[in-house]
């Protein structure tokens, strides 16, 4: 018992998903490798049954959870009615015929990837499932690259929280991170090209003579994904008070009116309606994405003795005289693999990262340092197994966790390559 007790909590956390991961591969029941998770979590850093109660129901019942179980709701009943009325099939048999397939698997989950919604993998997958009509694209390939390419624009897009959140807590004004971060995206999508996509056959090659009504064509069929996005944009501008009230709000509001505008446009009856919304795979869908939120509330909650896991492993890192330039990564990345989410490891890291840059600090110091800890936070994110994104892609293509993860750490390297590229040339 008396290791258990002092054992680092680096090893602690990371031994709580290292369970995950194996009671999944054992059981192939997600929802119960999460729960087996917490257990371990919550039993190893010491929380007392009355704890582990009142942080489960404190943050299932916290208005963020219970919108963002909502917003989850919303993005599966939107997709299942984008196919039930045939857009889907229609988007992609648009897009074929203008550009290969090869391109089109990237350039589906790219669209969805604008929307700052969790789980929109979700919604990206059947998409790129359509585009290999004849099946002969292995499906862990399939799972790879629409869980990649939905994250490309998330280092720099303004509409992602996790993007604003780092401007809040750095301060930083927002068009200078924007134009550092943004060339990560062109790393994640070289990555992704050379170490995914040239594995699928481009397939016919979208030359049409109506490539312009084709164009148009795609843009109607792609119009509910373009109203989420000024719905949301235009809350947040002219009608901030609303995302004050909930940053889940301007979202959720967009899906609607995109629901709403779809069915005007194909209507689907009352039956149709009753599938989507009692559907049991959308009900598994929510306890999972719940025992996710539970366990970043362990992550987050203060231990007994009233201190922080993530204070505790600052500390253990500096003891062991780990030189700063990798706490700060070090740190971000175990955030985003225990949270799985952007505002998760910047809201768990940031205010460290900060307080390790010394007081009036330079821009340029700022911008260096926020691109290594947001860069390595990202990646920490990517290999997350609680990752929203990751297991909904599992669930759709029926691969395991671990295997949609495995053939990612070569585009991530790319992805490293820049983020050190960038920090240093900052420097």
């Amino acid at each position: 018992m008396e290791f258990f007790a002092n054992t680092p909590y680096i090893i602690r956390v990371l031994g709580s998903l290292l369970v995950i991961l194996l009671v999944n591969k054992a059981a192939r029941r997600l929802h119960v490798a999460v729960f087996a998770g917490i257990a371990v979590l919550a039993l190893w850093t010491g929380q007392s049954m009355q704890a582990c109660v009142s942080i489960t129901f404190n943050r299932i019942l916290s208005p963020n959870a219970i919108l963002l179980m909502v917003i989850i709701f919303q993005v599966i009943w939107l997709s299942t009615q984008m196919s039930m009325t045939g857009v889907m099939k229609d988007m992609v048999g648009s897009i074929n015929s203008m550009v290969s397939r090869r391109a089109s698997m990237a350039l589906l989950p790219a669209v969805i990837g604008l929307l700052p919604m969790p789980g929109g993998a979700i919604f990206s997958a059947p998409l790129v499932d359509d585009c290999d009509t004849d099946n002969s694209v292995d499906p862990l390939l399939k799972a790879r690259i629409n869980y990649w390419f939905r994250h490309i624009w998330e280092y720099w897009w303004p509409m992602y929280p996790g993007f604003l959140l780092a401007l809040e807590i750095t301060g930083l004004p927002m068009l200078s991170l924007m134009m550092v971060q943004f060339p990560l995206s062109i790393f994640a999508i070289f990555g992704g090209y050379i170490f995914l996509l040239k594995k699928v056959e481009p397939g016919k090659n979208g030359t049409s003579a109506h490539t312009r009504k084709n164009m148009k064509e795609f843009l109607l069929l792609v119009s509910p994904i373009f109203i989420i996005i000024f719905t949301y944009a235009g809350i947040k501008v002219f009608i901030p008070g609303v995302a004050a009230v909930n940053r889940y709000l301007p979202m959720i509001t967009g899906i609607l009116i995109a629901q709403a505008a779809l069915q005007i446009r194909r209507p689907l009856g009352a039956g149709p309606w009753l599938r989507i919304i009692f559907s049991v795979k959308t009900l598994n869908m929510a306890l999972i994405v719940l025992l996710i939120l539970v366990y970043g509330a362990f992550i987050r909650a203060p231990l007994p003795d009233g201190s922080m896991i993530m204070g505790h492993m600052r500390g253990e890192l500096a003891s062991w005289g780990i030189p700063v330039f990798f706490i700060i990564m070090i740190i971000p990345f175990i955030s985003g693999m225990t949270t799985g989410l952007a505002v998760g490891f910047v809201g768990a890291s940031f205010p460290i990262i900060m307080s390790l840059i010394g007081p009036d600090p330079g821009i340029r110091e700022v911008l260096s340092t926020i691109v290594l800890a947001y860069g390595s936070g990202y990646i920490g994110m990517i290999f997350s197994p609680v990752h929203v994104c990751l297991i909904v892609t599992s669930e759709h293509f029926r691969t395991g966790v671990i295997d949609s993860l495995a053939r990612l750490v070569k585009p991530a390297l790319v992805v490293c390559a820049g983020i050190l590229l960038i920090h240093l040339l900052l420097r």
